[in-house]
């Protein structure tokens, strides 16, 4: 993961400061922050944008472990009309400082245990940009209105059944 230079909704830790952060964090998306989100991610409406977590230092990098809850409305892939979505998921994030000796190591094996893994410049985490990129990466990846089908025939494009290399075969089986 990646995070933004220029995040709309920043929301920093000082590294030096991660120990006194006790019990459960709670940020939110303030409207404009969440204007600006929609924005930048395509989305129709962004209605709600907010997590709680902790963060611990752990084995020489900051984890948070907490859930992002997101109201959300993306463009149909067929139709353009807002299809709602709600996200309601669980994230563990691990921010290790960047470096030009870890930017050059060999591809890590993860299992699904393992978690998003974020660079950061040993000084400052921003966890409300982490969020904003949890949510992005939670979102359905292609929303299709209850109508997208109906809408996709009358165009005449054709379902992947229909498109099949087998779909003339089907069509000649009928004809018997």
């Amino acid at each position: 993961m990646t995070i933004n230079p220029n995040p709309e909704f920043a929301r920093t830790h000082k590294v030096d400061q991660i120990a006194r952060l006790a019990g459960k964090l709670h940020i939110a998306a303030k409207q404009p922050e969440r204007d600006a989100l929609a924005l930048r991610f395509g989305l129709s409406a962004l209605d709600r944008l907010e997590a709680d977590y902790n963060v611990a230092m752990e084995a020489g990098a900051i984890v948070a472990r907490g859930r992002v809850r997101a109201e959300l409305a993306q463009p149909c892939v067929a139709t353009g009309t807002p299809v709602p979505e709600t996200i309601d998921s669980d994230f563990v994030l691990r921010f290790v400082v960047e470096s030009e000796e870890a930017q050059a190591a060999d591809e890590l094996e993860l299992d699904a245990e393992d978690c998003d893994t974020i660079g950061y410049d040993g000084h400052v985490i921003d966890m409300g940009e982490a969020v904003a990129e949890t949510m992005a990466l939670a979102m359905t990846p292609f929303p299709r209105a209850p109508d997208a089908d109906a809408y996709l025939k009358e165009a005449g494009v054709l379902s992947e059944e229909q498109a099949s290399p087998f779909a003339v075969l089907l069509g000649l089986k009928d004809k018997d």
